[in-house]
Formats: structure tokens, sequence, C-alpha cells
């Protein structure tokens, strides 16, 4: 059995922790780990092979620094040059995975759901395994605890043959208003779409070419021009922008007269609002979730993060605050799924919040944006151990850099030299250079920018080791 893990997708009703650079997949929500790292370590137990993950290009540092950190060995990490829905993404993975000849039975799960009953989980894959490798194409229904307008739904067919935890799926449901769901509960046979997936690659193959061949052709097309950067298995790019966009269930799943249902019932869920977060997560005795520093006076039912600073909330019921290092959200439990307009806005205005974190993320470390005004700018840069900012320069800005913590190498035109704590350098507008941490622990420096324009385009990468100059 091969997992394929789907780690697309920005998770928007859950800024302003999940944002499109850095979205909630990768993010510690439930625990220490983040999400990705939870959906890998449920799998621990179970007899399968390294896992092949697809994720959007912006992401891929993001991945493999995950895995790195999990010590978890993969069979590749694709990278979609653009969004194309599930039926797309997953051709890729069944592509991939068939190239050495084989053909695996694939367990296809999203990067950013939480399962709480991990032996559950497992007796569920046992049970689609079978089905999967009898040629159906399993899906994994769960259980529904509520009259959730938020899930899709399948209605349960009959049992299957001489398989006594399969059943066939009589209809795909879209998500139904609030008087449709409690029906669908009380009338039972109804379960909750979990996009999860189950089938040999080559069977999954069959149908998408019988129902989509045109997904099914650009996709070969894209893989069989693959290269590997890195980690990463870079597809063809022109090829795959030709590629239709749908959802494996539109294109496969509810036109297969394969498709099976394994209800699973095992404490899920997609995590797809602060509300639903707050359902799965221990409270206090008045029913709050509270994480970071929070000072609460009557407040009931609610859930308050801060992450940079006090927060203090009082006589207030049902509400979620989240507080980050740029961003403040208040919002009452009941409209959390208003939040994807607030993100819209931000957008179509262009306003880095949407995007971007304060601490911004990057192959070689990250950089805090701690101040700024009209040209000039601060910045707490942090290098890894042994990695390298690209050799560059710029135009219209010139910088300072002061050595906090660790040793620096830098290079400045024709000069190389190090430096260490207390130690400052200047880099004058037009002056090729490059930063590096030759050291066994954490660089961390302080720049202070100055000139007529600041913004982050304006680099001139001359050599860069994580393949961001283009040739």
């Amino acid at each position: 059995m091969k997992p394929i893990i789907m780690a697309g997708g920005v998770g928007s009703r859950l800024w302003p922790k999940s944002r499109a650079a850095f979205p909630k997949q990768f993010l510690p929500l439930t625990n220490e780990h983040s999400m990705l790292q939870e959906t890998l370590h449920r799998l621990e137990g179970l007899n399968n092979e390294a896992p092949i993950f697809v994720c959007n290009e912006a992401h891929r540092f993001i991945v493999a620094e995950q895995l790195l950190q999990s010590g978890i060995e993969h069979d590749g990490i694709l990278l979609e040059p653009m969004g194309k829905n599930t039926a797309p993404a997953i051709a890729l993975a069944a592509l991939h995975a068939m190239q050495q000849g084989q053909d695996p039975v694939l367990l296809v799960l999203a990067a950013d759901h939480l399962i709480e009953d991990i032996a559950a989980f497992h007796q569920a894959i046992a049970n689609a395994e079978q089905l999967a490798l009898q040629d159906k194409l399993v899906t994994f229904g769960i259980v529904p605890t509520s009259a959730h307008t938020g899930y899709g739904y399948i209605r349960q067919g009959d049992a299957i043959p001489g398989d006594e935890n399969g059943f066939s799926v009589s209809e795909f449901v879209e998500k139904p208003d609030l008087d449709t769901a409690q029906q669908y509960l009380q009338d039972g046979g109804y379960l909750w779409n979990s996009g999860m997936f189950m089938f040999k690659a080559s069977r999954y193959l069959q149908e998408l070419q019988k129902f989509v061949p045109d997904i099914y052709q650009s996709c070969k097309a894209a893989i069989e021009s693959e290269q590997q950067d890195l980690d990463f298995v870079r597809v063809n790019a022109e090829t795959f922008a030709q590629c239709p966009s749908d959802s494996i269930d539109y294109a496969v799943m509810e036109k297969t007269d394969a498709a099976a249902v394994v209800p699973l019932d095992a404490g899920w869920s997609d995590v797809g609002s602060w509300s639903s977060l707050w359902e799965v997560l221990p409270k206090d005795e008045q029913g709050n979730v509270v994480r970071g520093d929070v000072i609460l006076e009557q407040v009931n039912n609610s859930y308050i993060n801060a992450e940079q600073r006090l927060v203090s909330v009082i006589g207030l019921d049902d509400v979620i605050v989240i507080e980050t290092k740029d961003a403040m959200l208040v919002a009452h439990k009941d409209k959390v799924q208003e939040i994807k307009k607030v993100v819209d806005k931000l957008k179509a205005a262009k306003r880095p919040e949407y995007e971007f974190h304060r601490e911004v993320f990057r192959p070689w470390g990250s950089y805090d944006s701690l101040d700024q005004a009209e040209r000039f700018q601060v910045k707490r840069i942090k290098v890894k151990p042994g990695e390298k900012l690209s050799i560059q320069m710029h135009h219209h800005r010139a910088e300072h850099w002061i050595v906090v913590t660790g040793t620096a190498k830098v290079t400045c035109d024709d000069k190389t030299f190090l430096m260490t704590e207390n130690e400052s350098t200047y880099i004058p507008i037009g002056t090729t250079h490059s930063l590096e941490n030759p050291g066994k622990i954490p660089l961390e420096l302080i720049e202070v920018q100055s000139g007529a324009y600041l913004g982050e385009d304006d680099i001139v990468r001359f050599s860069d080791r994580y393949g961001r100059v283009k040739s």
C-alpha cells in the first residue's frame, strides 16, 4: 500500500493563522506537530511503502522541511505547476507510482484532517484494502455526529457480497441545507464525504481515462517528461496547464460503477473552520479553548488564541478571537464561514496579509519584518546552520547587517569575511553579495534596509542552491 498525501489548499477559513504562503496543513493546530506531520504519524503501524506527496510549488520547501523534522522518507514530492483540483493531482501520483513497473494500492489522504481514534482508522484501511484488491474504488464515509451543512454526503447502498465491511454507493449528495442534513441524520444510511480514498493505481487511471480522457492524457504527458529537482519532482508545466480542472468525485467517483464506501467512525474532522477546531479540542469548565497569553472574564464557549501579545476578553460568549503578529480576527462562532469573504477582500486589495505572515519562511530560514516606514525597513533574519542565501544584488536599497547570535560568512563584491555577535557590516546599493551560516548553531541578525524602494522583488539573483534562478 502506498500513501498519497495531498498537501495543497490554502485553508482560507482559518485566517489569520492560515495564509496562502503557509496554509493550515503546515500549522500545529491541535498539538506541537503540524497537521501534515500528524497525518504521517497516523500511518505508523501500517504495512505501507514510502508516501508520495503532491503540493503547490510555492510550498515545496515547507513540505521538505517538515518531512526532515519528522524523519520521514518519501517516494517523491510532486509539484503542481498550478492547481487543477484533486482528479489530476491523484492521476499524477498514480502515474508516478507506477513508473517502477508496479501497481500499488493507493491510500489517498488529505494533509489537513484530524483523526482521533487511530485504531479505528487502521481497521477501516484494512477493510478498504480488501475491496481495493477486488478492483473497487473505495471512499471512506464518516459516520455523522451532527446535522452538518459544511460536508457533502454519501448515501450508503447495499452491503457488497462477501464483504460485511463495505457497501455500494447509492448516491453522492452536495452540501445540504440544515433541514435536509437533519433529515439525513434521522434517516441513517448517510455518511459524510471525507475526501479520502483507496484503489489500485491502474484501476483509478482506467476509470479516469474512460470518463475524462482529457485529464488522463494531459497528466500522462506531463509526467512522462518529469524532472528531478533536489527532493522534488517537476512535471511539464505547459502540458499540465492544458489539463481540465475537476475533482475526483465529479470526474470518477460519481460515474463509476465500481464505487464502494467503508464507514469510518474515528473522531474525524477536516478542521475547516475555527468553530470546528473549537469542537474537537479540550475545553475548560466554561467551554473555552485558550491558547497563549489570555485573560478571560465572563466568557463562555469560545476559542481564544494569542500568538504575540496579551489578549483579554470580557463578557462574550460563542466568539472566536485570533491574534497574530500582524492581524486580529474577532468573529461569532456562527459566522466563521464568512472569514473567506474577508480573505477575498484582502486578496483583491493586494494586501500582504492575504498571502504572508509577518514572519516569512524560506528554504534557508526565515525573516520577520519588525518595523517599516517610508524609505526604511527593519528585519530579523534567521539562517539555519549550513544554509546560504542566494548571491544577489539590489538596485534600490542598501542594507546594514548586525549579528545577534551565531557566525555569518559575508561576501560583498570581491571580499569574503566572517562576522560574529555584535559585529556589523554595510551592503551598498548595487553590490553583489551573499550571506551564509557556516556554523553549527542558528545565525540571527538584524537587517536595516534603506532606499527608495524596499519590495521583495528588488532582488537580482546570480546563483542559488535552491533552484530559484531561472536558466
